[in-house]
């Protein structure tokens, strides 16, 4: 019986009218209203005809997560006073309640996104709902592309709505034609703010850590808001560890019941919350519960003022969940929370000043996630580098860049991006392609060992296949048939809605070779990480999971099943422990991530290196494959969270793709290093002497080594030395064509200047052998001429008046000094000059000694040499010291040589 007055009192009735103008006349809509006004529940039911009223349509509702999809199908199961699977049903990863009848379904949106790659007409289907898109889920995203593909390309008459609480109204809009934008009002009840930061400053989040003083701050002011108020009290806080430790702090209060509400939490948690209490409740719950869910009771909210995003080290290959604040949206949505029912609160966590500086949105999930299973979705739907697709926001090209490896390295697709048969079965399976490549090739081996899988067409091999809407609805249109052309999967709706759960027709080949059963249970392991206490250690955890009676037991006893389904061949699966296997698999789902043990921590293929705890089961293993690890704030290395220990052979097997033998030669321990090496990616395998090796290689060697242990390596002369100095001074003094002598510009032109010689060397002592300054020539302006001006701009040496030829000092580039005795000087009414720069004269005494310093040897004649003539003529008695040294006849000798 339809429970008439509920719906009545739902305010987005009022909203039915224009939302069925619009779908009758442009066909799409963008469905603004606020929580609690019914659009998750009444706007379906109403859309299907099920509530007496309109045609009657098959409508799908995607939902962002699998709690949502459970309970928005029950409530509008109640509302029709029926039970789920009549009228109403949904279907999650794992988990089908659909009968025969049924109008609307309530899936998720990966669910939805694997169905339009096996039917891309959603054939039966009249209407989607997309439900809660402000969250901006790249699942969610990546489906209303699609859709709208198939609007345009195949089936016009299919109709969309986008639907939000909160959302970018108008850019939705854009993205779906044009769409007319209807609003719901709501029944808003007021919500108090009530500011409640820390006393003291917390330690702002980094990575998945949160400071224990804030949780302990939360927890008090949970205490606190159950003291001032009345009614339930709905707490949010990043994720299931904070909750955890939240629940620890609160587990003392008396008449009270404190629910943990997340993504892991068994179903009976997650259906007493939304069920009506007798007892006043304390509800701990993360991000889930800020927009799909009502939690009745709630009159208090008290916020931590965190959120978990997805965040990406391309560089290292890592992908984690990191804390950041949460946006002032997501802010806003928690605290409607409070107000659903009736007037409410709620106690933010932070100050009222650091509100201004939140973000205003969260980060769309595009921009910061790995986005390889969203490649390969693209490029099954025959759109590779994503540019066609109707999106909010483009993929970052870095990150595409990031995913087309991947998926190259699995054979998912060819050079030109396009999915390959093997791709299109990866993304059938309703895994990350990397999960995907371990369940189907850790049953086969000998596949991997040949190289399929690694790098090229997989297991059965395969050319382009998957082609999206667009390709089909050319070749419709080619025969003159409309859009009734089925695309490139050739699915039938009843298979692809049957495929959702038990996709057991995407056989591989290869796949039975080996234990079914234990690598479908560490691929389901990896594919949701286990709980922090089942410990680091793969197989550990696996046990754990086996032996575990918890909600995530329960998890990934279902999740092995649908795997298990997926992957096996027609013959009898072989049963076995998995010890052997876990290794295997995660080697094959991350074979960049495979270690060898290198000091105090391990290297990994892909160069980063890793750290275990100290109290790692792992430890002391010789090789490694890491399956799930992070990278703490300010340190370089990553830090293993979950893996298991692997041989030699399975790191070859696994991360064939990266296996190579080359000559390498460098510049090492202070000389060239040749050797023949065989390695995994970063990982050296083997390393043997190699002789003769090619000269080319042997040359950038020494490059190397001049670049690293500088100029010094040649044989400089004092002459080649001289040269460079004078080089160095012309080019300060007159730029152009004089070349740039410094180390940095000699290196960078070293295959100038040290050829042929650099040529015919082939170790440090040939290096040594070099004549620098013969080699620093070539880099004379011969062409322009100015070449053999050389000796009169810069000239080594410089005849004084007493007819000896004095070395000029060129240390200092900016001041050329002539250090020459004060006699040998006499007569000269001027500084001597080169390249028009007057010298710098160091005048000496007889015995070599400084005795004045002058730029100006006229200005010097008249006013210090006077002061000079009286401090050395007692000292130096034999030497002349005549009263005007400008007019005086210059001297190398002493009176007596001159007859004096």
């Amino acid at each position: 019986m339809i429970r008439y007055d509920a719906l009545d009192a739902l305010p987005v009735r009022g909203a039915l009218p224009a939302l069925h103008d619009a779908l009758e006349g442009p066909g799409t809509a963008v469905l603004v209203a606020p929580p609690g006004t019914g659009k998750t529940t009444l706007v379906p039911l109403a859309l299907a005809g099920l509530l007496g009223e309109g045609p009657e349509r098959r409508v799908v509702v995607a939902e962002p997560r699998r709690i949502a999809a459970r309970a928005a199908a029950r409530r509008m199961a109640w509302l029709l006073g029926e039970k789920p699977g009549a009228s109403v049903g949904y279907t999650v990863r794992g988990e089908r309640v659909v009968g025969r009848h049924a109008r609307v379904e309530v899936v998720t949106t990966g669910v939805l996104l694997q169905r339009l790659q096996r039917d891309q007409e959603l054939t039966g289907v009249d209407v989607v709902v997309l439900d809660e898109c402000h969250e901006r889920h790249l699942d969610a995203d990546t489906t209303a592309a699609f859709l709208w593909d198939v609007r345009t390309a195949l089936r016009p008459e299919l109709r969309l709505v986008a639907a939000s609480a909160t959302t970018d109204a108008e850019g939705w809009a854009r993205l779906l034609g044009g769409a007319p934008v209807v609003e719901a009002r709501g029944v808003s009840y007021p919500v108090e703010v009530v500011w409640a930061p820390p006393a003291r400053p917390v330690r702002p989040p980094h990575g998945m850590r949160v400071d224990p003083v804030l949780l302990a701050h939360v927890a008090s002011v949970v205490r606190r808001a159950l003291a001032e108020r009345d009614g339930d009290v709905l707490c949010f806080l990043p994720g299931v560890g904070e909750i955890s430790r939240v629940a620890g702090r609160l587990g003392d209060l008396g008449g009270v019941d404190v629910l943990q509400v997340h993504g892991r939490a068994p179903a009976a948690v997650q259906d007493a919350v939304l069920s009506p209490s007798a007892r006043r409740r304390v509800v701990l719950a993360t991000s889930v519960a800020e927009s799909s869910l009502t939690v009745p009771g709630v009159r208090v909210v008290v916020d931590a003022g965190l959120a978990r995003e997805p965040r990406v080290d391309h560089a290292r290959g890592l992908s984690a969940l990191t804390t950041v604040r949460a946006s002032r949206a997501a802010a806003r949505q928690r605290a409607g929370r409070a107000g659903r029912e009736a007037p409410g609160v709620v106690y933010r966590c932070w100050a009222e000043a650091e509100d201004a500086r939140l973000p205003r949105f969260p980060a769309p999930e595009i921009k910061v996630a790995d986005l390889t299973a969203f490649a390969l979705q693209a490029a099954c739907w025959g759109d590779p580098d994503a540019s066609g697709l109707a999106l909010l926001d483009p993929p970052p090209g870095g990150a595409m860049a990031a995913a087309r490896s991947v998926l190259t390295a699995v054979g998912a697709v060819d050079s030109a991006g396009r999915a390959t048969a093997r791709g299109v079965r990866l993304a059938r399976l309703g895994l990350h392609p990397r999960l995907g490549r371990a369940l189907l090739d850790a049953g086969a081996p000998g596949a991997v060992a040949s190289g399929a899988g690694a790098t090229g067409g997989g297991v059965t091999g395969g050319g382009p296949a998957g082609a999206g809407p667009r390709a089909a609805a050319s070749r419709a249109i080619a025969r003159g048939a409309g859009t009734s052309d089925r695309g490139a999967s050739g699915t039938n709706a009843s298979a692809a809605r049957a495929s959702d759960e038990n996709p057991s027709h995407e056989q591989t080949s290869g796949s039975g070779a080996g234990d079914s059963r234990a690598i479908a249970e560490v691929v389901a392991l990896l594919s949701e990480a286990p709980p922090r206490e089942y410990g680091d250690d793969l197989v550990a955890a696996l046990r754990a999971a086996r032996r575990g009676g918890d909600a995530y037991g329960t998890r990934w006893r279902t999740e092995v099943r649908r795997l298990r389904a997926a992957a096996e061949s027609a013959g009898r699966p072989q049963d076995g422990t998995g010890d052997s296997i876990a290794g295997l698999v995660a080697a094959l789902a991350f074979p960049e991530r495979v270690a060898r043990k290198d000091g105090g921590s391990y290297l990994m293929v892909s160069g980063t290196r890793a750290e275990l705890p100290e109290t790692s089961a792992l430890r002391g293993a010789p090789w490694i494959a890491v399956a799930v690890a992070d990278r703490p704030v300010g340190r370089g290395h990553a830090r293993v969270q979950l893996g298991a220990v692997v041989d030699e052979g399975t790191a070859r097997l696994a991360a064939g793709a990266f296996l190579e033998e080359r000559d390498e030669v460098h510049w090492g321990d202070g000389d060239v290093v040749a050797r023949r090496v065989e390695r995994l990616g970063a990982v050296e395998l083997t390393v043997r002497p190699l002789a003769g090796a090619d000269s080319g290689l042997v040359r950038n060697a020494l490059f190397e080594g001049l670049r690293q242990e500088g100029l010094g390596l040649l044989r400089w002369s004092a002459d080649a030395d001289l040269l460079r100095k004078r080089l160095a001074f012309l080019r300060r003094r007159l730029g152009e064509p004089w070349p740039d002598v410094s180390d940095d510009a000699l290196r960078a032109r070293a295959d100038e200047w040290l050829e042929p010689e650099l040529g015919r060397a082939r170790r440090r002592a040939d290096l040594a052998r070099i004549d620098a300054g013969q080699a620093l020539t070539r880099l004379l302006p011969w062409a322009s001429g100015e070449a053999a001006r050389l000796d009169e701009l810069a000239p080594e040496r410089i005849v004084v008046p007493s007819g000896s030829r004095i070395r000029i000092d060129y240390d200092d580039p900016g001041r050329p000094v002539l250090a020459v005795k004060l006699q040998e000087m006499f007569g000269l009414q001027r500084s001597p000059e080169v390249a028009g720069v007057p010298l710098l004269v160091h005048l000496l005494s007889p015995a070599g000694r400084p005795a004045a310093v002058t730029a100006d040897l006229a200005s010097f004649w008249k006013d210090g040499y006077k002061g000079v003539r009286a401090e050395l003529r007692g000292r130096y008695p034999k030497h002349p010291w005549p009263e005007d040294p400008a007019t005086a006849e210059p001297t190398r000798h002493t009176k007596a040589r001159l007859g004096k």
